[in-house]
């Protein structure tokens, strides 16, 4: 069983690291292989022949970056059905889903398409004087992205599509549960003709990020992951001066009103809620009904719908969702159920000790629903990464919006209504930085900013959109005067300057 390599300076790097960690097919539990953890001298290896590619892809036209992006686009889709199944096979997540997250992927680089419109400066003619006044954007140099095990392919292209296409290289460190997108990926860059050091991938744990946060040629970090992780590395890459965004945890509410489409909410509550084996950061975690009757009605409709659910192997064509990522995790979720019951929570499925037939070594854990979900309990509290999902009642749209804004977390959060007041108030309320109006899921498009409020984002830019184009480049302010040689138009003067 050979280990996964690294990627870098576009081929694959094994070094002299002598630390590693298994790679599972969470499907059936197997070892798919070892994955070498960077040691902090493959990270500056990494980080030098970065530097090296660097100077000549951050002096590229504009014309060749996008030509790279257009051709990296069509590699995605071409390879789309090979990568899909790799990315099954390392999460767990079904082929369908893995293809859903390589198309919101694409976005990203058709976004990223759109480079040279969102970093254009600015420019005042004669300010004073025979003086123009402009501004520039050029690239802040090598960028670490740090990415999570749930989207291994999605992430990475939202991370890096912006930042390659502004002029930055790139050092991914991909989560070391599911490497082997990261290196894939990596090779399409290289077909699409970016020159090799532009983008590369190591492989690692708390060691390399610590020595990425560390890394004096390491300019900006973008993080995905957990909000303690998360806020460890905002902290310290902001420490050591650098720019860093990091993109948290969630507790998504879904409040659903009595006036809304009942058996809309309940089909989109199963959707957004189990999804992935519900491992998404934008999972729809808790259902807020608004009114005993209405809690009623939508559990009697979601009951059935949970039950109809298919679980099954990431190549199960018939499967709804997989896995989850390894034994612990599904440990931790299914602890986190008996918690729950414990505390008082009614529980409505129980998918605690579910086995796909045939796959007893897998990591599956059933589909969970729990009712009468309180704010004090640890489950409305902790981020539960698994198919474990709960009810709260509300009895009115000011205590549904009181009960989403007590949560730490403000990733995102959704109303069913037919009430345009309704929905008025609650996306003018809720201190969430993804909202939805009937849309169980709201993640924004491509070409608008991603990111949450809260804790469950720190600091100030986005992952994608607009605001990418921005947290890629630095921004350089010239004032600019052409005077004739033979007159003398700057004046003597130890003042300080003025316009005037």
């Amino acid at each position: 069983m050979d280990d996964i390599a690294h990627f870098i300076a576009g081929e694959p790097y094994y070094g002299e690291d002598d630390r590693s960690g298994p790679v599972f097919n969470p499907s059936n539990g197997s070892t798919l292989y070892q994955c070498r953890y960077a040691s902090t001298s493959t990270l500056d290896h990494a980080v030098e022949v970065a530097i090296e590619a660097g100077r000549g892809w951050a002096n590229a036209s504009q014309a060749r970056r996008l030509a790279v992006i257009f051709a990296m686009r069509q590699l995605v889709i071409d390879n789309s059905n090979e990568l899909a199944r790799l990315i099954g096979r390392e999460h767990g997540k079904t082929i369908a889903d893995a293809k859903g997250e390589i198309h919101r992927g694409l976005e990203a680089l058709e976004f990223a398409t759109n480079a040279a419109q969102v970093t254009k400066g600015e420019y005042s003619y004669n300010v004073s004087g025979g003086i123009d006044a402009f501004s520039i954007r050029q690239p802040v140099g090598i960028v670490g992205c740090i990415a999570p095990f749930n989207f291994p392919a999605m992430v990475p292209l939202m991370m890096t599509a912006m930042a390659i296409a502004c002029g930055n290289a790139v050092i991914l460190k991909p989560s070391e549960r599911v490497p082997g997108a990261a290196a894939f990926i990596g090779d399409l860059w290289r077909q699409a003709g970016l020159p090799d050091g532009v983008w590369n991938a190591v492989n690692g744990d708390k060691e390399v990020v610590d020595a990425m946060l560390e890394h004096p040629r390491i300019a900006a970090i973008s993080f995905v992951g957990s909000t303690r992780i998360g806020e460890y590395i905002y902290h310290r890459g902001c420490a050591h001066n650098k720019r860093v965004a990091a993109y948290t945890g969630g507790k998504n509410h879904m409040v659903v009103m009595a006036d809304a489409d009942l058996e809309q909410a309940a089909s989109a509550f199963v959707s957004a809620a189990y999804g992935s084996s519900s491992q998404r950061c934008m999972a729809v975690s808790l259902l807020v009904a608004v009114g005993d009757d209405t809690a009623e009605q939508l559990r009697s409709l979601i009951v059935p719908k949970i039950e109809a659910l298919h679980i099954g192997a990431y190549d199960d064509p018939k499967a709804d969702f997989g896995a989850v990522i390894t034994a612990d995790a599904k440990r931790t979720v299914e602890q986190a159920i008996s918690d729950a019951v414990a505390a008082g929570a009614e529980l409505v499925i129980d998918g605690r000790g579910f086995a796909v037939p045939g796959l007893e070594r897998g990591f599956f854990t059933g589909a969970t629903l729990l009712d009468r979900i309180t704010t004090d309990m640890d489950f409305w509290k902790t981020e539960i990464f698994g198919p474990a999902r709960g009810i709260v009642r509300a009895q009115d749209l000011d205590e549904a919006i009181a009960i989403t804004n007590a949560h730490e977390y403000g990733n995102g959060a959704v109303i069913f209504t037919q009430n345009g007041h309704t929905a008025h108030r609650f996306v003018t309320e809720v201190e969430a930085g993804m909202l939805g109006v009937n849309v169980s899921v709201p993640v924004p498009v491509g070409h608008h900013n991603f990111g949450g409020l809260r804790r469950s984002k720190f600091g100030d830019a986005h992952m994608y959109g607009p605001d990418a184009a921005r947290f890629y480049t630095k921004i350089k302010s010239i004032s600019q005067r052409w005077p004739v040689r033979t007159q003398s138009t700057i004046p003597l003067s130890l003042a300080f300057p003025s316009n005037h």
